[in-house]
């Protein structure tokens, strides 16, 4: 079983019809979508998922819980505070800009252990180290699934997140962990330096759009992996999601790196002109 830690918020997705005007009317479309990188992934995933996470204990809690849970996810959630909410501004490219306020998904504690029972790999996007209760509760989490012989991905998941972090905090964090995979756009590659990274026992795999993906074997050269091509982009929220639940849910299946980068996607595309973090049927 695949398991994934993080967030499960609500995604406010405003598609822009013209540029964002000042101090005046601006003609948008606006959805109201599920969302949390750890949350999309779990809802992406082909293969039997469990999601780890806290929400808030409210009204939109209960709607996210439901609807996470109708994709045959088994939710283990902890209830408090308020759930969070992301404004999400998409612009006529498609390109976003995210305004996160993370609520109750930063209060995750404790995380009891037969939330990790059964767990072949565990999932943490980066937004889970970037502090709150969450940051100790999801490191815990790694050790215990990695004592039970579980292997471990983590998503480099935004710059603006890295940044504020700290990028040596983060890398640090990486080679103490020591996760099987680092999943990372280029900008994020970039901004941590993977390509010249020391990381011995972790497999950088890092998405450039429609471009090749490369995959940074430890002792290895670069591997790239085509594209095919997508007609139309209107929205590129949850398209890494969507990439890393393609990818592991071929990982798990025992599929080499080519056909998991392959897999991944083949599952992105479905997300690229969908509001937010929603995904078209194959």
């Amino acid at each position: 079983m695949l398991g994934v830690l993080g967030d499960l918020v609500e995604d406010v997705v405003v598609w822009l019809r013209e540029p964002l005007q000042q101090a005046t009317d601006t003609d948008v479309e606006i959805h109201r979508v599920r969302g949390g990188s750890a949350a999309n992934v779990a809802a992406f995933a082909g293969c039997p998922t469990r999601f780890l996470g806290s929400v808030g204990a409210d009204f939109a809690g209960d709607a996210l819980v439901a609807e996470l849970s109708s994709h045959g996810v088994d939710v283990r959630v902890q209830r408090r505070g308020r759930t969070g909410t992301i404004v999400v501004l998409i612009d006529e490219r498609g390109e976003r800009a995210m305004l996160p306020d993370r609520g109750a998904s930063v209060l995750l504690d404790d995380v009891e252990p037969s939330w990790t029972d059964g767990l072949a790999h565990l999932h943490v996007p980066a937004y889970s180290f970037a502090g709150g209760a969450v940051r100790d509760a999801a490191i815990a989490a790694v050790g215990r699934v990695r004592a039970e012989g579980g292997s471990v991905s983590l998503d480099a998941s935004s710059t603006g997140m890295l940044r504020h972090h700290g990028v040596d905090r983060f890398l640090d964090l990486v080679a103490e962990l020591e996760p099987d995979l680092l999943l990372a756009n280029a900008a994020e590659a970039e901004l941590l330096g993977l390509r010249d990274a020391e990381l011995p026992k972790t497999t950088a795999v890092v998405k450039n759009g429609p471009d090749p993906t490369a995959v940074l074997a430890p002792g290895a050269a670069p591997h790239h992996v085509p594209v095919a091509p997508v007609e139309e982009v209107r929205d590129l929220t949850g398209a890494g999601d969507a990439f890393a639940a393609g990818f592991l849910t071929a990982l798990l299946e025992g599929a080499p790196v080519e056909t998991c980068c392959t897999n991944g996607h083949a599952f992105a595309a479905r997300v690229l002109n969908a509001p937010g973090a929603t995904m078209r049927p194959a």
